[in-house]
């Protein structure tokens, strides 16, 4: 039995998504201590926190499928991350630029690895898409928005959805999303 959605709509979906948020916090927060324990000369405290990391983003996982936060459908929001992942490798990389131009080129080197691990989802996930290609069968919404900033796709008519709605991966109002014809 699935878990998605349970708590949409219920007086638990409040709670629901204020442990979500708080558990992608601890994500950061932990991976951060990790980091900071490696500059401090802690190595010892580096998998700890990085095991506090992985179990929270595991968790924060958990209650976005429990509040249905994403898309259920399963393909269609796979498709949607490989066009942001790869588009995410090109933004990193001009983040790092302005870094580095800024005087920071330690933090641009790194930031320079992490827009191609960008670039790597991106590649991953289009890996997977080409080993279902089932998945691509499916059949064309009538219409088709698209979120401007992360490029997700919107199958069907937007304006169904609620004047609060906004995109399930960057947060962009429905008024931002542009029907592709």
């Amino acid at each position: 039995m699935s878990i998605y959605g349970q708590t949409k709509g219920t007086e638990l979906e409040a709670m629901a998504k204020t442990m979500m948020q708080g558990e992608a916090n601890g994500t950061m927060m932990y991976y951060a201590l990790a980091r900071l324990a490696k500059e401090q000369g802690y190595e010892d405290l580096v998998p700890l926190f990085i095991e506090a990391a992985n179990q929270e983003a595991v968790h924060a996982g958990f209650y976005a499928v429990l509040n249905g936060k994403y898309p259920q459908d399963f393909w269609g929001l796979v498709k949607t991350l490989q066009k942001a992942e790869t588009n995410g490798e090109a933004q990193v990389k001009a983040m790092a630029d302005k870094v580095r131009a800024a005087g920071f080129a330690e933090a641009a080197d790194e930031m320079e690895v992490f827009a191609k691990q960008e670039g790597h989802h991106g590649e991953l996930m289009a890996e997977i898409l080409a080993r279902y290609p089932q998945a691509e069968k499916k059949e064309k919404a009538k219409k088709v928005y698209v979120c401007p900033v992360c490029g997700y796709e919107y199958e069907g008519d937007i304006n169904s959805e609620s004047d609060d709605w906004v995109c399930p991966l960057c947060g962009q109002p429905k008024s931002a999303f542009k029907e592709v014809k």
